[in-house]
């Protein structure tokens, strides 16, 4: 398969960035999308250019590393894969490709494809947490919970903080993000702690931070390689009310 390929490379976050094309040819309908931008790599290289810079860790999935907009859409035009778990067969012979980082103010481009998530980790260093004893680990059933909140909390445990709800949100709202954080904890007895104070820190840390407010448009959910469900924002804005009420 070949396909032309449309980059946008940028040095720096103080540069000018633009899309620059590229020709790449006899890729395997089986190889990933990173493997192709690997092999698009190792050409450049050979000829003495600028490889293209893009984050990438586990490649399986799990990391949220991967995070590019490929076509218009963040992961690429597959449904609940991320952007490692994309094959080439999903597009079509003498495609053409566009790739871009996330488009976010929060999210400022390091170079080219990479794009730097501080944000996340400040907003999980503010309230993202729970306060437990670190000395004997206690048994498995100490703390009875019911079936149905241990599902829902990993349902929303599941969310791997790529960005992609943020770069796909017309407002660039990271709702989801922190609605999943907050459930995970919520439905379980051991996350009671810091709950009135959680959805206080970690909305406002959000709103501090740059990240725009939610018109529930869906777009989130509908892109979320995990497919965690918009619902958990109605739940962090019960928990975000409950605390202000108690204050």
């Amino acid at each position: 398969m070949n396909f032309k390929l449309k980059i946008w490379r940028q040095k720096n976050n103080k540069s000018k960035g633009r899309f620059e094309n590229y020709t790449i040819e006899n890729v395997s309908s089986d190889t990933s999308f990173l493997e192709m931008l690997d092999i698009l790599n190792d050409q450049l290289i050979c000829t003495g250019q600028e490889p293209v810079a893009f984050d990438h860790d586990c490649r399986e999935g799990i990391c949220g590393m991967c995070s590019l907009y490929i076509n218009g859409r963040a992961h690429g035009p597959d449904d609940e894969v991320t952007t490692c778990q994309l094959h080439m067969r999903k597009f079509k012979d003498g495609d053409t490709i566009t790739i871009e980082p996330w488009r976010s103010g929060a999210f400022p481009v390091v170079k080219d494809l990479v794009v730097n998530r501080y944000a996340f980790d400040q907003i999980l260093q503010s309230g993202g947490f729970i306060s437990v004893n670190t000395g004997g680990v206690p048994d498995g059933n100490a703390i009875p919970v019911g079936k149905e909140d241990a599902d829902e909390s990993m349902d929303a445990a599941a969310c791997i903080g790529c960005g992609a709800c943020v770069a796909t949100c017309k407002n660039g709202s990271a709702m989801l993000f922190v609605s999943a954080r907050v459930s995970s904890l919520a439905k379980l007895p051991q996350g009671k702690i810091e709950a009135k104070r959680r959805a206080k820190a970690m909305v406002a840390k959000m709103d501090e931070l740059g990240f725009g407010g939610c018109t529930n448009t869906q777009a989130c959910e509908a892109e979320c390689p995990k497919a965690i469900s918009i619902s958990h924002i109605a739940r962090l804005n019960r928990e975000f009310l409950c605390a202000k009420l108690q204050d």
